[in-house]
């Protein structure tokens, strides 16, 4: 299910003896989307063992997985990278077709009755609106009832992008298409004229 490089495997092993071995377990969770995920690795004691875990053993190691990230760990690759300014675990996804493409790529353009609906709010109401700013945003990718949104143009990079989805764009969506569970933003912000960055 999952593969450790030898450095993170090392690593682990460290802080698991530095801990005096209370702390045996490791456990990886998966948040986000598909095309912008995040992981959190923590250290836990044998107590701290949630029902919703899953004990897999990895070249030794007791690696604790929710069941609700089993699918996203699957076939990742976890590793330890140590760059000038900061070091740290990172977890490398499998490659997945279920997910939307990384955004740049060429992909389809997405189709059926929900992306008929959220194109026409983007290209009646929304995009009009932000055009002043030189600004656009398109329907990326759907999956089941939920929606991946990519900024472009001045939006990209804006420090008041989110805010302008979430409080503006994602309620046009949702008051249009009530059937909507999740609106996405892949965009890379961190490669527009202005990036943001999260505190």
């Amino acid at each position: 299910m999952l593969t450790f490089t030898d450095r993170a495997r090392d690593m682990v092993r460290t802080f698991i003896d530095q801990s005096g071995g209370e702390l045996a377990h490791l456990r990886i969770a998966h948040h986000g989307s598909p095309v912008s995920p995040t992981f959190e690795l923590t250290l836990v004691s044998h107590d701290e063992r949630d029902t919703a875990d899953r004990e897999v053993e990895v070249d030794g190691l007791a690696v604790l997985v929710p069941e609700t990230s089993v699918q996203a760990l699957d076939g990742a690759t976890v590793d330890f990278v140590e760059r000038v300014n900061e070091s740290g675990f990172e977890v490398r996804p499998a490659e997945s077709d279920a997910a939307p493409a990384a955004p740049g790529g060429d992909r389809p353009t997405p189709t059926g009755p929900i992306a008929e609906r959220v194109q026409e709010v983007l290209d009646d109401q929304v995009n009009p609106a932000i055009a002043s700013h030189g600004g656009a945003i398109d329907l990326y990718d759907v999956k089941d009832t939920e929606i991946y949104l990519e900024m472009s143009g001045g939006c990209q990079g804006c420090a008041m992008s989110r805010m302008t989805l979430r409080q503006g764009v994602e309620r046009m969506l949702r008051q249009a298409i009530p059937e909507l569970t999740a609106v996405h933003d892949i965009t890379d912000h961190s490669s527009g004229e202005n990036p943001y960055f999260e505190a």
